[in-house]
């Protein structure tokens, strides 16, 4: 049975920094990829970066290019999201989800859809 287990979660100023971590286990193989998602109350899920377990390949959405960077560590199945100068409208519910796909289609790898396994999300709130 797959599990994700999402942590570092919590409240940060304006301007600060925070990691989050996601720990992933069940697989039977080390072929998969981890995504992180985000949803603010009521607007839409939407995907903030994925990265292949495997090759340590990345892709990450265009507007938060150069404040967030997802990493992993393959010995501990477990992905992170560092997240740098940090806005109000960063303050979500922060997902992680996996499948068993590792080579990531630019295309659709920050759909939602694309993925079947979820975390419990880790609420990040950023204010003053």
């Amino acid at each position: 049975q797959v599990q994700v287990v999402e942590s570092g979660g919590g409240l940060v100023h304006p301007g600060g920094s925070l990691k989050l971590s996601c720990a992933v286990s069940g697989f039977t193989s080390d072929d998969y990829t981890i995504g992180w998602f985000r949803q603010a109350p009521g607007k839409e899920r939407e995907g903030v970066a994925v990265i292949s377990m495997p090759d340590g390949a990345t892709y990450s959405a265009d507007s938060l290019k150069g404040r967030f960077t997802i990493s992993r560590d393959k010995a501990k199945n477990t992905a992170y999201l560092q997240m740098n100068s940090l806005k109000p409208e960063d303050s979500a519910i922060y997902y992680c989800a996996t499948n068993n796909w590792w080579k990531i289609d630019y295309g659709s790898a920050l759909m939602s859809s694309e993925y079947d396994y979820w975390g419990q999300g880790t609420q990040v709130t950023v204010s003053s």
